[in-house]
């Protein structure tokens, strides 16, 4: 086994080398060890890919369809994405120049922030959120400015926008992810429209991560390009929608001034997407097998959040309200305490119950809970069980 020349040690990027392991990784590796453990932790649909999508990747593999894609990727799958938007949420992006295939939402992410930061820009995040954001923005050479939401709603507000926006007015980027991973609270169209407001005062680009849209279960999503389109960049994707995420399926759509700026790191980064994968998401986004396929899906995720919340409530966790995605943020009972760090290990590795701290997802999430209810509801009842048996003796 070769062993690295010690004075290499000073020879990489010093920003990836302020990088830490994801918590959220390492958290779910250390729990995975307890015996018969039910894990409420990774976002990862636990339903099969749909067939349509299934069947679609093995004809394109049996026609050969090999080759390099275009950079952007597929024309077929760029389209299907255009009709998606426009069909979903009354969005209208050309195929040609406005919308780019990723690898996942996690490269679009990338792509869009390495697009536009330069050494020491600053980047608006409101918290709790999913932490790839402010990593990523960190290894870019970037500084992460967090915005704390409040409870129990979560939503950014247009008076902590402008008081953010005040207070670091060279800021380049605001980044907002809705429905929340990990609170599943969603923005209303008044409280876009009041986002708008501010944002269009300013030269801020928005990298709008909406990879849970289909996934909202009262109302529709709306998205903020709807109200903000010369200044925001929608981030999408397969792998929540469609049960994808093994098949690395993202998208950007965002005006064809800045798409022209992401698409050249997208090209260097990746070269094309993969053509199997790419056949498989076309009918996830452009047939009604796939709309419905999506839609069956999301009728279970609303069952066992409706379950999991009223289940949790109960044991005197106070839950914020999920509109979307498939997480609950739980705030622990008050007799527990606020040290949800320890309060999850004790659950892991003595309610043999999964879970994620709050705090993992940063300010405001101290004293929280995030549960995936993307498993079975029997693995739900067998968690809620468990918890309310832990929570005697805790």
């Amino acid at each position: 086994m070769p062993i690295m020349k010690a004075s290499l040690a000073t020879q990489f990027n010093a920003h990836v080398a302020k990088v830490q392991p994801a918590n959220i990784l390492l958290f779910d590796q250390e729990v995975s060890t307890v015996p018969d453990i039910v894990k409420l932790t990774v976002g990862e649909p636990d339903f099969a890919v749909p067939t349509v999508a299934k069947q679609a990747a093995i004809d394109a593999i049996n026609a050969d369809d090999s080759h390099y894609a275009p950079g952007a990727g597929s024309l077929a799958l760029r389209q299907a994405i255009s009709h998606f938007l426009a069909d979903r949420y009354a969005l209208t992006y050309q195929a040609e120049g406005e919308i780019a295939v990723t690898i996942g939402a996690t490269e679009a992410i990338y792509a869009s922030l390495a697009a536009l930061l330069n050494p020491g820009d600053e980047v608006l995040i409101p918290t709790p959120t999913f932490p790839l954001y402010e990593t990523m923005t960190e290894m870019l050479g970037g500084h992460a400015v967090t915005i704390p939401t409040t409870a129990p709603d979560f939503v950014l507000t247009p008076d902590q926008l402008k008081a953010a926006i005040n207070a670091h007015p060279q800021a380049k980027a605001l980044i907002l992810n809705y429905p929340s991973n990990p609170t599943g609270v969603t923005f209303t169209p008044a409280q876009l429209q009041a986002l708008a407001a501010v944002l269009q005062e300013t030269n801020l680009v928005v990298i709008s991560d909406e990879i849970y849209s289909e996934l909202v279960y009262e109302g529709t999503h709306t998205s903020l390009a709807k109200y903000l389109p010369g200044q925001t960049v929608i981030l999408n994707g397969a792998s929540k929608a469609g049960a994808m995420t093994g098949y690395r399926i993202g998208f950007i759509a965002g005006p064809a001034g800045i798409m022209q700026r992401i698409g050249v790191v997208h090209a260097v980064m990746i070269t094309a997407p993969s053509d199997p994968a790419m056949a498989a998401a076309v009918p996830i986004f452009g047939s009604e097998a796939g709309h419905q396929a999506t839609l069956k899906m999301k009728a279970a995720y609303q069952a066992r959040r409706d379950y999991l919340a009223h289940a949790l409530s109960e044991l005197g966790f106070t839950v914020a309200t999920p509109r979307g995605a498939f997480y609950l943020f739980a705030k622990l009972p008050a007799d527990q305490g606020s040290d949800d760090v320890t309060f999850a290990t004790r659950l892991a590795k003595e309610g043999q119950v999964a879970t994620i701290p709050g705090s993992f997802f940063g300010a405001g999430g101290e004293g929280y809970l995030r549960l995936s209810y993307a498993t079975s509801m029997a693995a739900l009842k067998t968690a809620v069980a468990r918890i309310a048996k832990f929570l005697q003796t805790a």
